[in-house]
Order: structure tokens, then C-alpha cells, then sequence
């Protein structure tokens, strides 16, 4: 990986880990889904207008991922309503990293060197040991294993989105189209789940438009991340990209802390700089 990949992708996960904590202060998931979905409409139709349409070969993955990504979205929230911001958050991206390299090596022969691989398994490592960590109290063990439960169901979908979305903008060789559909596509069809969702449609638009600043802020921020990331897929291995990009979860604890009055231990402490260990093996391998 170049430098500017590199660093393309860690300020991306600081993006990414932003817009997370503003997903996670919303306590509507319905309302949120739908307001960084509709940022996502709007940044898509601006993007399509500019970058054009991707060509025909590449549209099975962008109908693909479009739907693993409504999966995600949906399951983020719901994590989130059950689960504590720096338990759900580390756990749902190092089980990612991991079903990553495990396809990308296995399925698609990305080769990595030995110190690559070292990286990626302690970047992954820790960031689930971080998720693992018993920080809670009795009392809401039962809360937690629910968000537990969801959290490895996202870490799946991410997994699903982030291997179909790598193929497919290389297949396409044109990144920002191909970025522009997807949002648009999730944009159109993530509003109309979260309205069937929703158990009081008619107060529904009512409900979203209470949170609809903190909500088109985070879908803006997303955008802006996962179009990163997506770039930065078509010029290395998804292994990689995908470990760097899960290092949002350093900030994470961090968030939890500061403004969801989660305790940050010093094992926390250690876990993170493994991790920070972890990264630069895969950038000096």
C-alpha cells in the first residue's frame, strides 16, 4: 500500500468512527437509518449526475451491495439500541477484518506477506478483545449479550458488502460512479424499510425530522468515508484496506467515554496500542 492509501484510509476511519458516535447519540434507529439514508440519496444524485453511469458489467455488484449495506445499516442501529457504543463498535469491525482476509486470500488469491498478515490478525485481534472486555455491570449483561447478538450479524454484513463492493469497483474502473449508484440505490430503499418498520407510520416523517440535522450530518460523513474506502479498494488488497479502516474502533473507546459515559479501562489502553502495533506491520510489510 502507498502512503496516500494509507493515509486516505485512516482518515476515513476517523470519518467513519464520527459518524458511528452520531448514529449512536440518536435514539430513534428508524429515524436515523432514514436521515444518513436520505443524505445519501441527495449526495447520489449529485454524483451520478457528475460522474455519469458505471458500465453494464459492474451493476450486479452495485444492486448487490445496495442491499447488504440496507442490511447493515439497519442492524448498526439496532446494535446500538442494545448495546453499549465501545462494545458493539469494536466487535461488529474486528470480526469483519477477519471474514475479509479470510475470503480475499482464500477466494480472490490476494497474497500478502507474512508480517501483512501478522498485522491484520492483531489489528483484528485486539479490536475484538476490546469488544470482549467486561466493563459492564450484572445488571445489564442481558442487554448486552442482545447487543452482542446483532453486533456479529453486522460484523457479517460488513464483511458481505466490503468483499462485493471491492470486486465490483475494480470490475467497473470507475470508483466515484460506482459510488455515486450505490448511495443512490440505498438512498431510495432504506426510507421505505424504515417506514414499514416503523409501528406508528403516520407520525413516522414526524419522527425524522426531530433528528434530522445529527441524522444528514452522519449520512453525509459516511458518504464521504465509505467513498474513501471504495477508492481505495480498487488500488489494494481488501485485506488491507479493510484492517486500516477498522482502526476507527481506537477512537472508539474514546467516544464512549467522552460522550456516553462508558468506562475506558487500562486494559482498553493496551489493547489499543497492540493495535497501533498491529498497523504498522501491515504498512511496513
Amino acid at each position: 500500500m502507498t502512503l496516500t492509501v494509507t493515509a486516505a484510509v485512516l482518515l476515513a476511519a476517523v470519518l467513519h468512527s464520527a459518524w458511528n458516535a452520531l448514529a449512536k447519540a440518536i435514539p430513534d434507529r428508524l429515524a436515523s437509518s432514514t436521515m444518513i439514508a436520505l443524505a445519501y440519496l441527495v449526495s447520489g444524485l449529485v454524483g451520478a449526475a457528475v460522474f455519469g453511469v458505471p458500465p453494464q458489467q459492474s451493476w450486479p455488484y452495485v444492486v448487490a451491495p445496495a442491499a447488504l449495506q440496507t442490511c447493515y445499516l439497519i442492524l448498526l442501529t439496532t446494535s446500538y439500541k442494545h448495546g453499549e457504543f465501545s462494545q458493539v463498535y469494536p466487535l461488529a469491525r474486528g470480526l469483519a477484518v477477519l471474514l475479509v482476509t479470510g475470503v480475499a486470500t482464500t477466494f480472490l488469491a490476494e497474497k500478502l506477506s507474512f508480517w501483512q498478515l501478522a498485522g491484520v490478525a492483531v489489528v483484528a485481534g485486539s479490536l475484538l478483545s476490546l469488544a470482549l472486555t467486561k466493563h459492564s455491570a450484572t445488571a445489564r449483561a442481558g442487554r448486552n449479550r442482545q447487543g452482542t447478538f446483532f453486533a456479529v450479524l453486522t460484523g457479517a454484513a460488513i464483511a458481505a458488502y466490503t468483499v462485493v463492493d471491492g470486486v465490483g469497483v475494480r470490475v467497473s474502473g470507475q470508483p466515484m460512479a460506482y459510488v455515486s449508484w450505490l448511495f443512490l440505490l440505498q438512498g431510495m430503499v432504506i426510507p421505505l424499510i424504515c417506514w414499514r418498520m416503523a409501528s406508528e407510520r403516520r407520525s413516522f416523517p414526524r419522527r425524522v425530522a426531530r433528528y434530522w440535522k445529527p441524522g444528514f450530518i452522519g449520512g453525509l460523513v459516511s458518504m464521504l468515508a465509505y467513498g474513501i474506502v471504495v477508492w481505495a479498494q480498487s488500488l489494494a488488497p481488501l485485506a488491507l484496506v479493510s484492517a486500516l479502516r477498522e482502526t476507527s474502533v481506537l477512537l472508539a473507546g474514546v467516544i464512549g467515554a467522552v460522550f456516553f459515559n462508558e468506562k475506558f479501562s487500562r486494559l482498553r489502553l493496551v489493547l489499543t496500542a497492540i493495535a497501533v502495533a498491529g498497523i504498522a506491520a501491515i504498512q511496513l510489510g
